[in-house]
């Protein structure tokens, strides 16, 4: 059954900027939480050459209607020229944690 709820997922260069991107779309309602991975190997394809990069990947929780605000919220805070924003449906899921979701994005 599809969900108005969504992961946007977005990496960036340094964990003190994983943890201001996180804290900030939480703080303002965009995303409900926000998950830190621990480093990750990027290997990637820039200006005609391979790089390879430590990164750290964020993945928020959201809502359809939320999404908007925050991948411009994102887009505004976000260090990267072209920083990786990849959305994906939260289908299945725990009825109780959607819901959770929905209540934590939705402005007071």
């Amino acid at each position: 059954m599809p969900t108005d709820i969504v992961i946007a997922q977005t990496t960036t260069d340094t964990e003190h900027r994983a943890a201001e991107l996180a804290r900030g779309a939480v703080e303002t309602r965009l995303a409900a939480c926000a998950h830190i991975d621990a480093p990750l190997t990027a290997v990637y394809r820039w200006k005609g050459a391979v790089e390879t990069a430590t990164e750290w990947r964020i993945s928020f929780k959201t809502t359809r209607t939320r999404l908007p605000a925050l991948t411009a919220w994102v887009a505004r805070h976000h260090t990267y020229d072209v920083p990786e924003w990849i959305v994906l449906p939260a289908e299945p899921g725990s009825p109780a944690y959607l819901t959770w979701i929905t209540e934590e994005t939705t402005p007071q």
